[in-house]
């Protein structure tokens, strides 16, 4: 499909040609760097600090209204950045992240007759053809596309065993404007790449890739598609969790056809009481399902906002919980290395315990903090913010006084703006993933207290490392058996060649040489054996006290055996 085409099927409102466009973003970037500038750079190198100072928060504020008007406007991507920068708290102030937040609602919806066409030439037939029916008032509408339900074929509905669907579409044009967004971004990110104040607190032209890379996979729908059943895979058997299914023989690039799911919004308080249900019992279930993907299954929705997720009552289901949490909307997903979700795990522990010192060695550990960086003012603020606000629900942080808020929040800005550091890979949307899961918790019950959700968690992380150490200590205590029966055979036979001749040395003084190393190689081996033994039973006592005290009582012999080795002598 040709631009021109793209164009006649219908672009974005207010996104004009492909020129224009990048002329117009690279403008207002250029004008707002300049700025930037005289008042950050050249006024305090020539003494006038002050006037910077003095109105730098009506600046950034009067920045993001700008950059808000202008992404509402040319729609596309641009909404997409604008959510991108309110969620960066480690790099932006505060006046620009609190005005972009929200982007997302002020999204127009497409004409019926532009989505229609688009959809058809996906499909390769009249949409009378390929649906029962299509309702031409989209039932949500974002920045790369929009949603209708409709009803299947009775031959598809047969064949899927699904009735009702959401028919999604892209919105028309929206390949095109994501490559000019992403060209006049990566025009951008070189200019601020030279500028030190901006190139020493971040790498904006990894930040622009990773933004890039979450762009161009959220508007191609088969990925979403398998993240969808990737997703559902990883919770099979979960009771909590339910996954709409993929009409995969109605999906393509650019249109997604997913089994309808809507139920109970989960922000819907009132409906959910009307359903019966509880939403204080909605909330640590929640969370739970969150903390599961980000540090168990290392593949996790990064955009859990209220309206991707559903409360689904179970008709006729009893019990504790007769319902499920929905979830929709697979196009920005993130997952988690291996080592990251390590360091992860190690973060939420130390977070459990309130241990500042080791949330910050946790953070340095999963690659966030640069080597250069001095971590004691971080250690005294996390300390400071475990000790003053550590545990405290929502409710409870409402009654707290604005202004400490304030100061402290000023301070703790301060010293995080001041640190290198640099968000490894898909650290941003972990970020994100959890704020919006702390929100939608707090919206379902005002005296929700994420400690009492990651405690828990964080308890059962701690008991699983416990183990991985006890593995580790018997693998080491078992490589230093091995050693310990091999290595004197070893030497013996070593003596034995040089006593028969098999060798040519004949020195008296290295055959006693060989025979202390064999003592020594033998201490050496008891001790390392006794400590692993006694390390070992020290861990397991905790949770298997039968476990531990053999153990323990096991390391003594290791011990007697180092300490008899060598009394001795070869005659």
């Amino acid at each position: 499909m040709t631009l021109d085409r793209r164009h006649r099927v219908g672009a974005t409102p207010g996104a004009g040609d492909a020129r224009t466009r990048y002329r117009r973003i690279l403008r207002f970037a250029s004008w707002n760097l300049a700025v930037t500038w005289w008042f950050e750079l050249f006024l305090p190198r020539v003494g006038l600090r002050w006037v910077s100072d003095r109105n730098r928060a009506q600046r950034m504020r009067g920045f993001a209204k700008r950059f808000h008007d202008l992404a509402v406007e040319l729609g596309g991507l641009m909404i997409k950045v604008g959510q991108f920068m309110s969620s960066r708290l480690d790099v932006l102030p505060p006046e620009i992240t609190a005005e972009l937040e929200g982007l997302q609602d002020e999204v127009p919806a497409v004409p019926f007759s532009e989505i229609r066409l688009l959809a058809e030439a996906e499909l390769g037939a009249p949409l009378e053809t390929v649906f029962a029916s299509v309702e031409e008032t989209p039932i949500a509408a974002a920045s790369l596309g929009q949603a209708h339900r409709a009803k299947l074929l009775a031959g598809n509905a047969e064949d899927t065993g699904l009735s009702s669907v959401v028919f999604k579409v892209q919105r028309p044009g929206i390949d095109t404007i994501v490559d000019v967004d992403l060209a006049a971004l990566r025009k951008v990110g070189g200019w601020l790449s030279r500028i030190r104040l901006v190139s020493d607190r971040a790498d904006v032209p990894a930040l622009i890739k990773e933004f890039a890379q979450t762009s161009l996979e959220e508007i191609d729908y088969l990925n979403e598609a398998a993240n969808s059943e990737r997703f559902a895979a990883d919770f099979a058997g979960d009771q909590r969790v339910t996954v709409p299914g993929v009409v995969w023989e109605r999906t393509t690039r650019r249109v997604l056809t997913l089994e309808d799911v809507t139920a109970i919004k989960i922000t819907d308080t009132e409906s959910l009481r009307m359903a019966g249900i509880d939403p204080a019992t909605v909330a640590p279930v929640f969370a739970s399902v969150m903390f599961d993907q980000l540090f168990t299954n290392g593949f996790f929705h990064a955009d859990p906002h209220p309206g991707n997720i559903f409360v689904t009552p179970i008709a006729g289901a009893s019990g504790e919980r007769p319902w499920k949490l929905t979830f929709i909307d697979f196009g920005m997903m993130g997952e988690v290395p291996p080592k990251t979700r390590s360091g992860l795990r190690k973060l939420l522990i130390a977070a459990a315990s309130r241990d500042g010192k080791g949330l910050v060695s946790a953070i340095s550990d999963v690659g966030v903090l640069m080597p250069s960086a001095d971590t004691a003012e971080l250690q005294r603020a996390m300390t400071q913010l475990f000790s003053r606000f550590g545990g405290m629900g929502f409710a409870e942080l409402r009654d707290v006084d604005p202004r400490e808020f304030r100061d402290f929040g000023s301070e703790f800005g301060a010293v995080i703006r001041s640190l290198p550091f640099q968000l490894p890979e898909n650290f941003l949307l972990i970020i994100r993933a959890m704020s919006l899961t702390s929100g939608v918790c707090s919206s379902l019950d005002a005296r929700f207290n994420l400690w009492d959700s990651v405690e828990p968690y964080a308890a059962q992380l701690l008991r699983d490392e416990r183990g991985n150490i006890v593995n580790d200590v018997a693998s080491q205590a078992l490589d230093a058996a091995t050693v310990a029966l091999r290595l004197p055979k070893r030497l013996d036979g070593l003596i034995n060649q040089i006593e028969d001749g098999a060798l040519e040395v004949g020195n008296r003084r290295l055959e006693r040489q060989m025979e202390r190393l064999i003592v020594t190689a033998r201490r050496a081996v008891a001790a390392l054996v006794f400590g692993a033994l006694l390390i070992a039973g020290s861990v397991v006592r905790a949770d298997d006290a039968v476990l531990g005290n053999v153990l323990m009582i096991l390391s003594v012999i290791p011990l007697v055996h180092g300490l008899w080795s060598g009394r001795r002598r070869r005659p």
